[in-house]
């Protein structure tokens, strides 16, 4: 924290998405590096006012607007130092049946930014992205994929300006907006049943904590050209939904709660990868977290000192069990 800290003092920083659940909490936890102002730009407008309220800083300063609009980002990015781009959707199903809106926010909306950080010449810019970017199935992943290539392809197509462009690679961040421990939750509240769609399912998980800071040393470590992908634990989804369901069902007044298997919804994959085969050859292992750098930079930054670990997938890794996943949701305070 003291190195971060140091990093970020006194810095102009923009977070897109910034009324989200990683966005809002990357502006939290910048808060205390003591930055010289952070721009917290989302169209979520009651989310941007919320924020406020709860935060009364005075280092924030709220922006209405869309990463559709390169006008409005371009205001936006006047005199920045380094971009946290957490703007996106985000959810599957809903990229399935909105293709044309998913490519327009995060593919457009992620080349926009990049456009403009270019012509401001930022520090930093970190792009969040997600496993499912990785041998992508569904139309979320695949723009995902889209956001993480031009990103660190802005790399070899900025010329001389100074911008280093990397990415940061997520897992399913525990109790976010949208996410199935708040659904699990109301389920069991209303007395069940529980939906799972398949019981074979597998998901890497990481809290809103961990996935922040990994998106801070990111920050701090990037050179250009990066997907930093933080070690994280893998669940068989059945098994949360249990541990969830043994610790919350009798406070709420039932004795058991039925599961209901409903399918895969479209576009869903049983397990989710973090890394393919290909990207561990230009991966470096660190103690908390991989870094793959792009081809073309990988020997110069590792001696050629090639990682031959196969993919990171959560289907091969090593599984949580139901009572290490209740430890896990009661240090981030779900149970």
């Amino acid at each position: 924290m003291n190195e971060l800290k140091e990093f970020y003092e006194g810095k102009t920083i923009l977070v897109t998405g910034g009324a989200g659940s990683i966005g809002s909490e990357i502006v939290r936890t910048l808060l205390k590096s003591d930055p010289k102002v952070i721009r917290v730009l989302d169209i979520n407008e009651t989310g941007l006012f919320e924020l406020e309220q709860e935060l009364k800083s005075e280092k924030l300063r709220l922006f209405v607007g869309d990463i559709r609009d390169k006008d409005r980002l371009k205001r936006a990015i006047e005199g920045v130092d380094i971009v946290f781009h957490a703007a996106a959707l985000k959810h599957v199903p809903l990229c399935e049946y909105n293709p044309f809106e998913a490519v327009k926010t995060n593919v457009v909306g992620t080349q926009n930014l990049i456009d403009v950080a270019l012509d401001e010449e930022v520090e930093k810019f970190i792009t969040i992205s997600t496993d499912k970017a990785v041998n992508p199935i569904n139309v979320m992943g695949a723009t995902k994929l889209l956001a993480e290539r031009i990103t660190t392809a802005a790399n070899l197509y900025k010329g001389n300006r100074k911008t280093a462009f990397s990415v940061v690679r997520f897992g399913n961040v525990l109790n976010s907006r949208g996410s199935i421990l708040p659904l699990i939750k109301n389920q069991i509240k209303k007395g069940g049943p529980v939906t799972l769609t398949n019981p074979k399912m597998t998901r890497f998980i990481m809290s809103i904590h961990d996935a922040v800071m990994l998106v801070l040393k990111a920050g701090m470590l990037a050179k250009g050209g990066e997907i930093f992908i933080l070690k994280m634990p893998a669940v068989k989804v059945l098994n949360l939904i249990e541990a969830v369901i043994e610790e919350l069902a009798p406070k709420y007044g039932y004795s058991t709660i039925k599961i209901d298997i409903i399918g895969k919804r479209p576009g869903e994959k049983l397990f989710e990868e973090l890394m393919t085969e290909e990207e561990a050859l230009n991966a470096k292992e660190l103690e908390d977290m991989y870094i793959v750098y792009a081809e073309e930079l990988y020997d110069k930054r590792n001696n050629g000192n090639y990682n031959q670990t196969l993919g990171y997938n959560s289907k091969n890794a090593e599984h949580l069990t139901k009572e290490e996943i209740k430890d896990v949701l009661k240090t981030i305070g779900y149970l």
